[in-house]
């Protein structure tokens, strides 16, 4: 059986590289989306780091705002792997946090476009050879955020609140196909970014969280390998809440 092809938007991050690592020793063959501001030297970098540390992780540039530039990532990553994406990860997203009262129409917009509308332009260019070979998987990086809402982020909150109504209705249409599309929402992860945040605020949040300490980047990257796997098809239109307790619904 050939090596099934895995994609991960935003792939270069913390989190994203926990996911790419994740799904490369469950033996996917795994390309990392990026951006970076255009930076590939970072990218480069990057894949060299992975590299030393024994995992062979190709790189695709794709602004994920811009369908032509997203349609170019797919292309990449067709001539790396000479295959078609079977596991869709859409990781990439940014934060405009700001009270809404003095929030821009820039600042939503940003965000809006960058969690939400990558969706449909990355999930598009995928989903009919998916369809086609008769097995795929969206896996969609949401937030506990999007489930109950967060103080200055009016515009995160909404736009991954929409990602799970997209998983729902997608993984309707697509299920008999033998595709899946389920959401994963984060709690709070130790990224290397989190951790720089000053400890008073990091114990501030532990001490909201009931298993009294924050996520591990590979808890999420463990998450999403568990989804992508072939004998998860029985699971679709879910919201995989990985956030040690901090909403419960």
């Amino acid at each position: 059986m050939s090596q099934k092809i895995a994609l991960v938007t935003g792939g270069t991050g913390g989190l994203g590289t926990s996911i790419c690592r994740e799904l490369a020793d469950a033996g996917f063959k795994v390309v990392a989306g990026y951006n970076s501001g255009g930076n590939h030297e970072k990218a480069k970098a990057w894949q060299e780091e992975q590299r030393k540390d024994g995992y062979e992780i190709g790189v695709a540039y794709g602004d994920v705002t811009n369908a032509e530039s997203c349609a170019k990532c797919i292309e990449t990553v067709e001539s790396l792997t000479g295959g078609s994406v079977d596991v869709l990860v859409n990781n990439a997203g940014i934060t405009r946090d700001g009270m809404f009262k003095k929030m821009s129409w820039e600042q939503w917009d940003e965000v809006l476009s960058a969690n939400l509308d990558s969706m449909f332009h990355m999930t598009r260019l995928v989903i009919n050879p998916m369809l086609d070979k008769g097995f795929g998987r969206v896996i969609n990086i949401s937030s506990v955020n999007a489930q109950k809402g967060q103080f200055g982020q009016a515009n995160y909150s909404a736009a991954k609140a929409g990602i799970h109504g997209f998983t729902k209705a997608l993984a309707q249409e697509v299920a008999r196909k033998g595709v899946t599309v389920n959401t994963v929402s984060p709690g709070y992860i130790m990224t290397a970014m989190v951790a720089k945040i000053d400890q008073k605020i990091q114990d501030s949040i532990t001490s909201t969280i009931p298993v009294g300490r924050f996520g591990k980047p590979h808890e999420i990257g463990r998450t999403v390998a568990f989804l992508a796997d072939n004998e998860s098809g029985y699971i679709t239109g879910a919201d995989f809440s990985v956030n040690g307790g901090l909403h419960m619904f």
